[in-house]
């Protein structure tokens, strides 16, 4: 996949080619390119933004800069121009899966007080990471590569190793231990020590479930439980104050009792 960025702060994304991305690039899995718009400023001073019309507080940026901008992005297959806007639709893990079905995704990084507003006829859509107000569009851009490049096949290396991310499926994540198994009286849970990979499958949705109701009840109450759900829910609303009242939500799931055959009788 290839990521366009339009921004005048290129120097800016220089750490989000490292680690994981740094190697998804030299294997070839992403291309990151960065497109500084003031280079095509027409004004002798190169200047990409002005006073609004009207007046009013700060500066806004110019739309031919940007215009022409686009107009030298080379387009490569199924592309996607997003807008990084705090008007936007709200960013989340479902929206990065559906990035992933793009080629190429093209971000336009506003900064100052705003952007011309003929600049959003060049968007597919727009897009905010969350509902405070950054200095520019540079960290949201950076926010969405990261989470739609791991989503890649190969980029994480192990495949479909982002299965069980927080939100990935709803839920936040199970916790995670590693060596030593007891440190400073603060032991690893004995079932992970176990080797039985059927009852740690189990905890580890236990966990999930647990984690979730306590710290996002939000993603809580829009969950469809799993079958297999019924029972580490009944084991946990007597652990977890308040889950008692989302009962009714996993009842329906309770096993159906075997009836036993009736033996003919015999003569």
């Amino acid at each position: 996949m290839k990521f366009t960025v339009l921004t005048i702060f290129p120097e800016m994304f220089a750490h989000i080619q490292e680690s994981i991305l740094k190697r998804a690039k030299h294997s070839g899995l992403i291309e990151i390119e960065l497109v500084n718009f003031r280079d095509f400023a027409e004004s002798k001073h190169k200047n990409v933004d002005d006073v609004p019309y009207g007046g009013g507080a700060g500066m806004v940026l110019k739309p031919e800069p940007i215009f022409n901008a686009m107009a030298s992005v080379d387009r490569t297959g199924n592309s996607r121009t997003i807008l990084l806007s705090q008007q936007g639709q709200l960013y989340n893990q479902k929206k990065a899966h559906e990035l992933t079905v793009y080629d190429h995704l093209i971000f336009l990084c506003g900064h100052y007080e705003g952007f011309d507003e003929r600049i959003r006829t060049l968007a597919d859509e727009e897009i905010s990471i969350g509902d405070y107000v950054l200095t520019g569009g540079e960290l949201a851009a950076m926010v969405i590569i990261d989470s739609v490049a791991r989503l890649l096949p190969g980029v994480l290396g192990k495949a479909n190793s982002w299965e069980h991310d927080s939100h990935s499926q709803g839920l936040l994540e199970y916790p995670h231990y590693t060596r030593p198994p007891d440190y400073m009286g603060m032991k690893v849970p004995e079932v992970l020590l176990s080797g039985h990979h059927a009852e740690l499958e189990k905890w580890r949705r236990k966990e999930s479930l647990r984690r979730t109701f306590m710290r996002r009840r939000d993603l809580f109450e829009r969950l469809e439980f799993q079958p297999g759900d019924y029972e580490l829910l009944e084991e946990l609303w007597p652990e977890c104050p308040g889950l008692i009242s989302y009962r009714h939500k996993w009842q329906h799931l309770e096993p159906k009792s075997k009836k036993k055959k009736s033996r003919p009788m015999s003569d």
